[in-house]
């Protein structure tokens, strides 16, 4: 942090901060705020994700489930509950990431996370150095992000959940098993290889994400999120602590008990 600090008052690093401050000018016309929509879209993917962690963790290490869940159409093959709920939360998560996209090119929301111009790779040099030293880059979220966070968010959208997807199609009965060449340009071990460290990368992200808004003033940034102002007020903090409490009933719900009777629903439902 010292060194960082020093390093910036070089006159050198100092005259690049000033050319490249953290972040760039949108293209004209960029919008101004957070749609509605976007607060929702934000909470049922952090719904999905914390539930699919926790599924996907539990299907790793769990070698002997005590339910399993097999299709009407082929009932003698059968997953366990835990995969099955893993395995639709996904479809779910994957139809609200389209959802997503769309309303990102339509709106023009896609402006903050798709960098426009090659200035955002030394803005977020400049960004990850003011944060490394603890002097925060001066930014206005409801506008603009910095350039580091625009990667970031870009990174996520666009690579890492595309990934997510991929590999976890690949390794799901979803995946069409005759079409060979397919499977040799995306090799099953592949996908068993890349899914787990793409998990961790999530985690890792979400993180790092959640100190940062806790950090850089939590009741605005909240606010943006989940209030949909820009206003500094407790409003976001309690639409947060709402839907902390729906994600933790949700967790607690995850289990056989109450997890049977919905599988029943898409199929058949048997013990070990």
């Amino acid at each position: 942090m010292t060194l960082v600090r020093w390093l910036l008052s070089l006159p050198a690093l100092h005259d690049f901060t000033r050319t490249y401050p953290g972040q760039y000018a949108l293209p004209g016309g960029a919008p101004v705020g957070f749609p509605a929509w976007l607060g929702w879209q934000h909470f049922f993917n952090v719904f999905l994700m914390t539930l699919i962690i926790r599924t996907g963790l539990t299907v790793r290490r769990d070698t002997r489930p005590t339910a399993f869940w097999a299709s009407r159409k082929d009932p003698g093959r059968r997953i366990s509950l835990t995969l099955w709920l893993h395995q639709s939360l996904d479809l779910l998560w994957l139809v609200n990431g389209a959802i997503f996209v769309i309303l990102l090119f339509t709106t023009g929301q896609w402006m903050r996370i798709v960098p426009t111009s090659w200035e955002v790779l030394p803005n977020a040099l400049t960004a990850a150095l003011k944060y490394v030293s603890l002097e925060w880059p001066t930014e206005d979220g409801w506008v603009n992000y910095n350039s580091l966070q625009q990667l970031a968010y870009f990174a996520i959208v666009f690579l890492a959940a595309p990934l997510a997807a991929l590999t976890g199609v690949r390794m799901s009965d979803v995946w069409p098993k005759r079409a060979k060449r397919l499977g040799s340009a995306c090799p099953v071990e592949w996908a068993r290889a890349v899914h787990f460290p793409v998990m961790l990368f999530f985690v890792g992200f979400i993180v790092v994400h959640v100190a940062l808004v806790l950090a850089t003033g939590a009741l605005r940034n909240l606010n943006h999120m989940y209030g949909g102002s820009d206003e500094i007020s407790w409003a976001g903090f309690w639409i947060l602590v709402l839907s902390l409490a729906v994600i933790a009933a949700a967790w607690v719900a995850a289990r056989p008990l109450v997890l049977a009777p919905v599988a029943r629903l898409f199929g058949h439902v048997s013990g070990r």
